[in-house]
């Protein structure tokens, strides 16, 4: 992966799953994992949506468990798998968490993670007109694990914050 924007994005996701995992209980390392080879072949199936996550699986085939590789396919919609475990479903909601986040911090006086605040997500996240790439039904994902909304972005913020300066927050 190339585009330094996305090497930022996959760095959050590993970052958000990492903490998912230890709130929940779950492998930390496997999720982590999991969240930072979700768009392993952004760059191959850009202009093949469909194929997304599905040929990250066929490239990591035998190379990480068969969990990891089945939340990849399932974090893509029209792959047609859909998130069962809470590790897919994790990872579908980290991942669009991610864009919110760092939508949110961008409007920031200071452009920085550490200003934001789990309210201004809340806020954000109603606003419609904000960050309108990000697709907040994938985000209610967090519903099925258990979390509340506020809980899910406090969570998010946090491994965020830790991570502020890769992520140029």
């Amino acid at each position: 992966m190339r585009n330094e924007r996305f090497v930022k994005h996959v760095i959050a996701v590993e970052a958000i799953m990492l903490k998912l995992a230890g709130e929940l209980g779950e492998d930390e390392e496997l999720w982590a994992l999991a969240g930072l080879l979700h768009d392993a072949d952004y760059e191959l199936t850009k202009s093949q949506v469909e194929k997304h996550g599905l040929l990250a699986a066929e490239i990591l085939k035998n190379k990480v468990p068969e969990n990891v590789l089945r939340a990849i396919k399932a974090h893509n919609p029209r792959t047609g798998y859909e998130p069962q475990t809470k590790m897919e479903k994790a990872l579908v909601a980290a991942d669009a968490v991610s864009g919110l986040l760092v939508a949110c911090a961008l409007v920031m006086p200071s452009k920085k993670i550490a200003e934001v605040k789990v309210g201004t997500v809340t806020k954000k996240f109603k606003a419609k007109d904000f960050a309108r790439r990000v697709d907040r039904k994938r985000i209610l994902m967090r519903e099925e694990m258990g979390l509340t909304k506020e809980r899910f972005f406090e969570i998010a913020l946090e491994s965020l914050k830790e991570i502020a300066e890769d992520l140029g927050l």
